[in-house]
């Protein structure tokens, strides 16, 4: 099957367009046909082997955290979906690839396509939309009434974690360039901070959530957001002893992750504020729970661009720059 490959960890470098075997299908596991594949920053961040110490992955690797597409095979133990089902995942961290023609995945990390989306539209959630149900629901256990930061607002994590603070009940601030003002105002965000006129941390106050997937040091500006008892979570690092511990690292890589994190879980003391590192999982179930949420019209996927599969360094590309609004999709069926 034709798939995107690194052979080496390299910084910008390009992916391979070549032939890979098909995958092996365990008994609980689905075949399937991709036709879409969402592009993550998280892709770039494996490409250049920012990710080598806690991902260990066998090279030559297939790229992609983002898939849809219809299933063609199943496992002999599989009971929850059959030939011609159209899905959608994101496929468990060890078992990437879906710049490729065809993927295996455990059906757990499965969930049927919304019916109302395109295989493209469909692609663009799983990632951003398990990071943000994992952070809000799961980590933050935001409720109606308080009070969440968002930062990067009109990114894929960020047009997703607007809505889904919304459907709860929260008050959002987020933070966004000049020109994604408007779209984040269309997915409901309350209070918008354009970080070209403004700076957040003079403006906002008595916040009890910030979602932060930015750099360390908007990381350290978020603490004077929150109040006591406030919850300070990074999608982007440091990671903490914590993550460490849940993904199975060994004690010098824990405490590599303890030390990486010490200065900011220090100052968070300090503010009587907690932080901690979440790296989003595969998680069928909840990704159910999304699609219900997109069915009803609660939450709207937003796609900046579809790049076609032979395109799919150029969209690599443009994710990086940081200019998209909303999700990057390669369309390979």
């Amino acid at each position: 099957m034709k798939a995107f490959i690194v052979d080496r960890y390299q910084a910008n470098s390009a992916l391979r367009l070549g032939d890979m075997p098909e995958p092996d299908v365990r008994d609980h596991d689905v075949l399937v046909a991709i036709h879409a594949a969402g592009v993550n920053l998280l892709d770039a961040k494996i490409r250049d082997g920012e990710f080598k110490l806690i991902l260990p992955y066998r090279l030559p690797l297939i790229l992609g955290n983002d898939v849809a597409g219809v299933v063609i095979r199943v496992g002999a133990k599989v009971r929850g979906f059959k030939s011609g089902d159209a899905v959608y995942a994101r496929p468990n961290q060890d078992r990437i690839g879906a710049f490729a023609e065809l993927i295996a995945m455990d059906e757990a990390d499965v969930a049927l396509k919304p019916r109302n989306l395109t295989m493209e539209e469909a692609a663009s959630i799983p990632l951003v939309g398990l990071t943000a149900w994992q952070v809000l629901i799961e980590r933050a256990q935001l409720k109606k009434g308080q009070k969440v930061l968002i930062h990067a607002g009109s990114g894929g994590v960020g047009t997703f974690a607007i809505q889904l603070a919304k459907h709860i009940g929260a008050t959002v601030a987020t933070t966004t360039s000049t020109a994604g003002v408007a779209l984040v105002r269309s997915l409901g965000a309350d209070v918008v901070i354009d970080y070209k006129k403004e700076d957040f941390a003079k403006v906002l106050d008595g916040y009890d959530v910030v979602l932060h997937s930015l750099d360390r040091d908007t990381l350290e500006k978020s603490l004077k957001v929150l109040k006591p008892g406030g919850k300070l979570i990074s999608i982007s690092g440091p990671p903490d002893l914590a993550f460490a511990k849940e993904i199975g690292l060994n004690w010098l890589l824990r405490q590599v992750m303890r030390l990486l994190s010490f200065p900011i879980r220090r100052k968070a003391r300090q503010h009587g504020i907690s932080y901690s590192f979440v790296f989003m999982r595969a998680d069928g179930e909840q990704l159910s729970k999304i699609t219900s949420l997109i069915e009803s019209g609660v939450v709207r996927h937003v796609v900046d661009r579809i790049f076609p599969f032979q395109a799919t360094n150029e969209a690599m590309d443009y994710v990086v720059t940081g200019r998209a609004k909303g999700k990057v999709v390669i369309k390979v069926k």
